[in-house]
């Protein structure tokens, strides 16, 4: 791909947004990185990027990429006092980016208002919120749904291609996000699914790792069932995305369905399982520690079985 010329601002340097914007500084684009906590984002140094301790810094950037938790957020690093548009009406030159690719997982609604606040500035925004985790992007394999204009679709793809293989446009306006609000639906709902009949097999007398062999090498299988096989059968919980991540989702998701007037009984019951799961404190480890919830349900607790499974990535 020919290098860009385009001044690329980041900001959010936490598990995802970290591995995204490696990949473009290893790409050798123009990039300035800004996060809260500025020394989780200073090893990116080493691979050229530039790294600053206010956001407002990144108001001179052709694009600037946001990737952090919550609209909260959000809304506070790119409009909020001291965001990246705080200094936007200044005299003299412009100090808003021309783009905003907003990478987060956020409701319509936020998105929505924090497109019409772009727009004020002159500005356009393309929604693009990614299906991975850290170690998909490092394999290469993370994906974008995209939503906007299409001429800013266009203008960003090949950043986009940069960090991962696949960008879907689906559509104008907010599109994207109800797409990825699906998706996180679905995630919660299998990952409750996969632990259910991983203990349903295990009690009945098969190990974990022979049952998820089966299962991933059958047409059940899936890029997710092999990345959470590990997880399942050795108990290595390391985070990946946290119990109330994927509550604040199956969340975006019910109020969806209540706005379309769609009923979601499988989302409503995978929410109160992530529910009873952080009511029992098991906030701090990934989200598949719903194994264990299932299992401690179903009279058993489980032991790590020193297996070696592949994760289908490395």
């Amino acid at each position: 791909m020919k290098k860009t010329t385009l001044r690329i601002g980041w900001i959010g340097a936490g598990r995802m947004g970290y591995e995204m914007a490696l990949r473009l500084a290893k790409g050798g684009c123009d990039l300035t990185v800004y996060n809260r906590t500025r020394a989780k984002a200073e090893p990116l140094a080493k691979y050229g990027a530039k790294i600053v301790s206010k956001v407002t810094e990144l108001a001179a950037c052709d694009v600037v990429f946001c990737m952090v938790s919550t609209y909260a957020d959000v809304k506070e690093v790119i409009a909020g006092k001291g965001g990246l548009l705080s200094q936007a009406k200044a005299k003299g030159k412009r100090r808003a980016p021309r783009i905003v690719v907003e990478c987060s997982s956020i409701s319509l609604e936020g998105s929505a208002e924090l497109r019409e606040i772009l727009a004020g500035y002159g500005t356009g925004m393309l929604a693009a919120p990614v299906s991975g985790n850290a170690k998909v992007i490092k394999a290469g394999k993370l994906s974008f749904v995209c939503s906007g204009p299409r001429a800013v679709f266009d203008e960003v793809s090949p950043l986009l291609q940069l960090i991962a293989p696949a960008a879907s446009y689906v559509g104008e306006g907010e599109l994207a996000r109800i797409v990825k609000i699906c998706h996180n639906v679905l995630l919660g709902v299998v990952i409750q699914s996969l632990c259910e009949i991983t203990v349903l097999a295990q009690k009945a007398g098969v190990p974990r790792h022979a049952f998820l062999d089966f299962i991933n090498q059958s047409v059940m299988g899936s890029v997710f069932s092999r990345y959470k096989t590990p997880a399942l059968v050795n108990l290595d919980f390391k985070v990946t995305f946290t119990p109330a991540l994927l509550r604040k989702d199956l969340d975006l998701g019910l109020d969806a369905g209540r706005r379309f007037e769609v009923p979601m009984p499988l989302a409503s019951i995978t929410r109160d399982l992530i529910q009873s799961m952080i009511g029992n404190g098991m906030t701090e480890q990934d989200f598949a520690t719903l194994l264990l919830q299932q299992a401690r349900s179903s009279g058993m607790e489980l032991e790590p079985e020193n297996v070696p499974v592949s994760d289908g990535l490395t």
